[in-house]
């Protein structure tokens, strides 16, 4: 059947993964790889998504959570202040995915 979290890749048959996909993306999920053969060949690679960056939400926290606990305020060079205001400047409030 499917390999052990002991590993990282996981090699299944493409009749496993045909009969047991909930399993397979369970496998995914916990950050394992699974490569898919068919007659004992690897066809396919299933790996996990990338994780997403921090949220600006979040940025912004723990800016805060810094000034709290250090008493200094966490100041950014010129360059990169002006690009993160363009960027908030240009976002959207929900983004559509790209899967639609």
């Amino acid at each position: 059947m499917i390999g052990s979290m002991e590993h990282e890749v996981a090699h299944v048959s493409s009749a496993e993964v045909i009969r047991n996909i909930a399993a397979i993306l369970d496998l995914v999920e916990r950050r394992a790889e699974v490569i898919v053969e068919r007659d004992m060949r690897p066809v396919a690679r299933i790996q996990p998504a990338p994780k997403p960056g921090r949220l600006l939400s979040e940025c912004i926290a723990l800016a805060k959570a810094h000034e709290a606990e250090k008493g200094t305020v966490p100041t950014l060079d010129d360059e990169f202040g002006r690009d993160l205001e363009e960027i908030i400047a240009g976002r959207r409030d929900a983004l559509e995915s790209r899967w639609d």
